[in-house]
């Protein structure tokens, strides 16, 4: 768990941000405002929306920069000594965002040029714009060229 990271409760459901995994593809606040204004402090207002609203919204997320939990099952995970943002395996997704990277979730092996595997992760954002610094990972560089890759 990294310092940054934030939980927000409604009482009925938590959302956790993990800033150090947003590539800040926007999509949170562009479908909910209500909830994630990034010109407010704090930027998460759990009372703007329903939790069935806010639910749909985090699930759209790409990174899962933004996640959630129901409370009574964050209370189970609590007794059972899981994690609480621990979740079942799920299967390998490719999602190509709109004028940004591709975000590729799952269990899955990148492998480069010359046949090395590049770092493991479970979720990684690749270049599609070309101008990144830290090629083939996104570095956000697509915002400021103005990429429309859609």
């Amino acid at each position: 768990m990294d310092k940054n990271d934030r939980d927000y409760t409604n009482g009925e459901i938590t959302v956790f941000w993990r800033p150090s995994k947003c590539i800040h593809a926007t999509t949170c606040y562009r479908e909910l405002i209500e909830v994630f204004n990034p010109r407010k402090r704090p930027w998460v207002n759990m009372n703007g929306a329903s939790s069935e609203e806010i639910i749909r919204v985090v699930k759209m997320c790409p990174t899962r920069a933004l996640d959630y939990a129901y409370n009574k099952d964050l209370e189970k995970k609590k007794k059972t000594g899981m994690n609480k943002t621990d979740t079942p395996e799920e299967t390998p997704e490719i999602r190509v965002m709109e004028n940004g990277p591709l975000v590729l979730r799952g269990n899955f092996h990148v492998v480069n040029t010359d046949g090395t595997v590049l770092r493991p992760m479970k979720l990684q954002s690749l270049c599609r714009c070309g101008a990144s610094n830290n090629m083939p990972y996104c570095d956000g560089t697509h915002r400021k060229t103005g990429f429309t890759g859609k």
